[in-house]
């Protein structure tokens, strides 16, 4: 574990170098202990990948009480987790909307229809949240699909774009220039601004993709649009 300063008002606390579900468990874990007994002056935990970064009011936490905090419930065990949940997100892999299947395609040197069929073979963990809201980052991609990003960003994608890229899969909220590959398409929300549960699916939940003809995508996306989750979740 190391602690890593960012800025004079957040701790970064790092747990390893790699996209690893155990070193996910630590991060996760730190953080349910922070949130369960915070200390006064802490504002928000952030997981990531690899690490928990922590921001706190240096006015009222100092740094070093914080990291004497941090340290100590990171060599307690960890208590246990509430075991994961399953969703199975309805994807849509027609070229249509998966703009980018045939460039990866071209890439593993393998049809569109097995890109499809690895793609929704996975199962993929939910390591985290960033870059905009309910932008979610996975990992498990099949070692098949991994390619690199693009040297440069491609147009703008539509929202809720599944994604691969850099050996990761991400599905992604909001319209944007990306250099990832765009390979599929889901009506699933992910962020769901107004609602109840903004962001339906936990961090540290797996996540399958099931693929659905373009018509079937076309409805989902309708009762989505209309606050309906169309994602299947199994504890």
């Amino acid at each position: 574990m190391r602690l890593l300063d960012a800025g004079e008002a957040a701790l970064v606390v790092e747990f390893g170098t790699t996209v690893d579900p155990a070193i996910s468990d630590r991060v996760l874990a730190l953080d349910a202990a922070l949130q369960a007994d915070p200390p006064e002056g802490l504002r928000e935990t952030v997981p990531t990948y690899r690490s928990l970064m922590v921001h706190y009011d240096p006015l009222v936490l100092d740094r070093a009480t914080l990291a004497e905090r941090v340290g100590a419930l990171a060599d307690r065990p960890a208590a246990a987790r509430a075991a994961a949940a399953t969703w199975t997100l309805p994807c849509c892999y027609d070229p249509v909307v998966a703009e980018d299947i045939g460039a990866v395609a071209d890439l593993v040197r393998r049809s569109v229809a097995e890109v499809a069929a690895l793609h929704a073979g996975g199962a993929y963990r939910l390591y985290m949240y960033g870059f905009a809201p309910g932008f979610a980052y996975l990992g498990g991609l099949p070692e098949a699909l991994a390619v690199s990003r693009r040297a440069t960003p491609r147009p703008p994608h539509p929202a809720n774009a599944v994604m691969i890229g850099g050996g990761l899969a991400a599905v992604a909220t909001f319209s944007m220039p990306t250099g990832w590959y765009v390979v599929g398409r889901t009506p699933m929300r992910l962020y769901r601004p107004g609602q109840d549960d903004p962001f339906p699916v936990g961090v540290g939940d797996v996540l399958r993709f099931e693929a659905v003809d373009a018509d079937t995508f076309a409805a989902l996306d309708r009762r989505a649009e209309a606050g309906e989750v169309v994602a299947r979740k199994e504890a």
